[in-house]
C-alpha cells in the first residue's frame, strides 16, 4: 500500500516575527495539545461532509518548522487527489480561524499501514488484528504490549500476548496502533 501525501504551505500572511518566537521547541510542547484539539473541532464537520474520516492532527516541529500533520481515511482508501480535495478545504479554514499562529507546514495523508487508534470505534474495527500499545503507566510492571486484540467491550481491550492474555482500559491508553505485517513468503 502507497502512503500519499500532500503538502502546502499556509500561514505565509501572518506575521514573521511572531513565527520566531513560537517556533521555540517550549511553545510547541504548551501549544501541541490546544492547537490540535481546535483543529480538530474545526476541521472534523467539513471532512464529515466530503464523506471522509479525520483519523488524526499532529502539530510537531521538525527542522525547526512547525508542521501540522492530518491523517485522513475513507472506505476504499485515500487517494492523493482526496489528499489534495482536502488540503485546500482545510488550509484556508486553519488561516482564516487563527487556530494556528505563524508559518506552518500543512501535510494531508492517509494514516497508512500502521494506523493509530484514537477512538473507541477504532478498536472497535481493530478486533481481530494485531495491535501494538503504550499505557500511560506501567500496568503489571510494563508500558509496551503487542499482540493480537481479542475484543473491546465497554472501555476495555482483551489482548492476546505471546505469553498470555492482558486486559487494558481504553482510558489508561498513551498510545495505539495497528501493527501490518508483511509476508514471508
Amino acid at each position: 500500500m502507497v502512503r500519499f501525501f500532500f503538502v502546502l504551505i499556509h500561514g505565509l500572511h501572518k506575521n514573521a516575527r511572531l513565527y520566531e518566537k513560537k517556533k521555540e521547541r517550549n511553545f510547541m510542547a504548551d501549544i501541541q495539545g490546544t492547537a490540535t484539539t481546535e483543529v480538530f473541532r474545526l476541521i472534523e464537520p467539513v471532512l464529515e461532509e466530503m464523506d471522509i474520516e479525520l483519523v488524526d492532527v499532529e502539530y510537531v516541529t521538525e527542522r525547526g518548522r512547525p508542521i501540522l500533520r492530518v491523517y485522513i481515511d475513507r472506505h476504499g482508501g485515500v487517494t492523493i487527489d482526496d489528499c489534495a480535495a482536502v488540503s485546500r478545504e482545510i488550509g484556508d479554514l486553519i488561516d482564516i480561524n487563527d487556530a494556528l499562529s505563524g508559518r506552518y507546514v500543512l501535510e494531508v495523508s492517509s494514516p497508512g499501514l500502521n494506523r493509530p487508534l484514537k477512538k473507541e470505534k477504532d478498536f472497535v474495527q481493530a478486533v481481530g488484528k494485531k495491535v501494538r500499545l503504550k499505557t500511560v503507566f506501567p500496568v503489571d510492571g510494563r508500558r509496551n504490549y503487542r499482540g493480537t486484540l481479542l475484543s473491546f467491550e465497554n472501555g476495555n481491550l482483551f489482548i492476546d500476548l505471546e505469553n498470555g492474555q492482558v486486559q487494558l482500559s481504553f482510558l489508561d491508553l498513551e498510545k495505539a496502533n495497528l501493527v501490518y505485517e508483511f509476508d514471508n513468503e
